[in-house]
């Protein structure tokens, strides 16, 4: 995924995109980060895994700052967000629908013989494993307990 960003960024640079340029600065810093916390944890360098999950978290804070400056009458700076949205979103995985989320859920239920609440965690963190950036966790987490009660 690094040769990809690498070369993503080029094709901007070329493009003179600068907003691209900058949301993938942003995405490489990120990993860069992670992989010198990683280092001084004396862990490998980031995984791909690891990366989609960077990449989700950053999501994740754009949509909270483009609701923000949404309320706050910014909308200059929410489209801002969107647009790094849409150039991280690139890189993810396609999105699975949500009927397939449901049945995913009720299936790793099954299969791990979830019985309550306390179970939730053991069936989040086997759907975090399997389909790393292919789905809104928060949202399966919210299946999860529902089928769970």
């Amino acid at each position: 995924m690094r040769e990809r960003f690498n070369e993503t960024l080029k094709d901007a640079i070329r493009s003179k995109d600068s907003r691209r340029v900058s949301t993938l600065r942003l995405i490489q810093a990120a990993i860069k980060d992670r992989d010198i916390a990683n280092r001084g944890a004396g862990k490998d360098p980031v995984s791909d895994e690891e990366i989609l999950q960077i990449l989700t978290k950053m999501i994740k804070q754009r949509e909270e700052s483009a609701a923000i400056y949404e309320e706050n009458a910014r909308l200059e700076l929410a489209e801002q967000e969107r647009d790094e949205i849409a150039i991280i979103r690139q890189f993810l995985p396609k999105q699975l629908p949500e009927e397939e989320v449901r049945e995913l859920c009720a299936g790793v239920i099954n299969e791990t013989g979830a019985q309550g609440l306390r179970d939730m965690g053991k069936c989040m963190n086997v759907l975090k494993e399997r389909y790393p950036g292919q789905m809104d966790f928060s949202k399966a987490s919210g299946m999860v307990k529902g089928l769970l009660q």
